[in-house]
C-alpha cells in the first residue's frame, strides 16, 4: 500500500445511532460517502470518536463491513484497533482484515496504562496478526500511555507495515523529533483538530480529523490551502473554523462534534450511555458556537 493513504483529510468519523440504540447502518453509508464525494481521502471507523468502547465486538466489525460496502474502492476505510485485552485487539485486526479494510490504526489497550515494555508487546501481536498497513496512535493525554518518539521509531524499524503515525500528544514538537530519528520513513499525521495548521507547519501531512463530520467541504480546503500556502493562505478560514475545532478537544467532543452534525442537518446528536447528550449551560454555549459559524460562513 502506498504511503499516500494517509496524506490528506481522513474523517475519525463518529457511529450514529437509531432512536432505539442500535448502530445506524443506513445513515452511516450515506455519511461516509459525502465525506469522500468532498475530497477525504478514507474513513476511520470506531476510534474514540467512534464512541469504540462502548460498541460490542459484532457491532464493530459490523460497521466496518457497511463502511467498505458503502465506499467501495473509492477509499480505505481504516478502523482503529482498541480493546481492554491484546488477544481481543488482535482479533479485532483480523476480523477487521477480512471484512476487506486496507489499513489499522493501532491504539495502546482501553484503561490500563502499559510501560514501554508491555505496550511494545501489544502493539506488536496486533500489528504482526495482519499483513495491513498500519496507523500508530499516540494519545497520552486520552490514553495515558506515552509512544515516545525513540518508541515509534523502533516499532517501524521492527514492522515495514507501519507507515504512519498520528500524534496527538499536543506537542508539537514530537514531528520533529520524529523526522529527526526517521527521516521520511514515516508519515506524520496529528488528530488535534484546533493545531492542524501548526502541525502541518511542523511536517504533518495527514489529518484524521472531528469536525470534518460536520463540515468535510471546510475541512480539506483548510487543509489543502495550509498544505499549499501555510497560515496567511488559510488565515480567515481557520480563523473562523477555529471555534468548531476546539469544540474536538475537550472531553465531551463526542457529544459536541454530534450536536454540530445535528445542526447542520448531517446527523443526530444520540450517542451512548455512559454518554449523554449535554444540557443546560453547556449545550447554550456549544449552540452559540456553532449558529456563529453557520451564520458567518466565509463560503469556498
Amino acid at each position: 500500500m502506498s504511503k499516500s493513504m494517509w496524506q490528506g483529510v481522513i474523517p475519525a468519523i463518529t457511529t450514529p445511532f437509531t432512536e432505539d440504540g442500535q448502530v445506524d447502518h443506513d445513515f452511516l453509508a450515506r455519511h461516509a460517502a459525502w465525506q469522500i464525494d468532498a475530497g477525504c481521502i478514507g474513513i476511520v471507523p470506531i476510534g474514540s470518536l467512534g464512541e469504540s468502547a462502548t460498541l460490542s465486538f459484532e457491532e464493530k466489525v459490523a460497521i466496518v463491513r457497511t463502511l467498505v460496502e458503502a465506499v467501495g474502492d473509492r477509499a480505505p476505510v481504516i478502523p482503529g484497533i482498541a480493546a481492554l485485552a491484546t488477544d481481543e485487539a488482535v482479533r479485532l485486526a483480523q476480523a477487521c482484515e477480512a471484512e476487506g479494510a486496507r489499513g489499522l490504526m493501532v491504539l495502546p489497550p482501553y484503561a490500563y496504562s502499559t510501560d514501554r515494555r508491555e505496550m511494545g508487546e501489544h502493539v506488536r501481536a496486533v500489528v504482526a496478526a495482519t499483513g495491513l498497513p498500519v496507523l500508530l496512535y499516540n494519545n497520552p493525554i486520552a490514553y495515558k500511555t506515552d509512544f515516545t518518539a525513540e518508541q515509534i521509531v523502533d516499532l517501524a524499524n521492527e514492522f515495514p507495515q507501519i507507515e504512519a503515525v498520528k500524534e496527538s500528544s499536543g506537542d508539537l514538537r514530537r514531528f520533529a523529533s520524529i523526522q529527526a530519528l526517521s527521516g521520511d520513513r514515516l508519515v506524520l499525521m496529528t488528530g488535534i483538530d484546533d493545531a492542524i495548521v501548526e502541525g502541518i507547519a511542523m511536517g504533518a501531512t495527514g489529518w484524521i480529523a472531528g469536525q470534518v463530520n460536520a463540515y468535510p467541504h471546510e475541512s480539506v480546503a483548510l487543509f489543502e490551502r495550509a498544505r499549499a500556502g501555510g497560515y496567511e493562505a488559510v488565515k480567515e478560514l481557520y480563523d473562523w473554523f477555529l471555534p468548531l475545532l476546539r469544540l474536538d478537544t475537550v472531553p465531551k467532543f463526542v457529544q459536541l462534534i454530534k450536536l454540530t452534525q445535528q445542526a447542520v442537518g448531517w446527523g443526530n446528536e444520540r450517542v451512548r450511555a455512559p454518554r449523554l447528550v449535554v444540557e443546560g449551560a453547556e449545550r447554550d454555549e456549544a449552540l452559540q458556537v456553532i449558529a456563529h459559524a453557520i451564520k458567518t460562513h466565509p463560503g469556498l
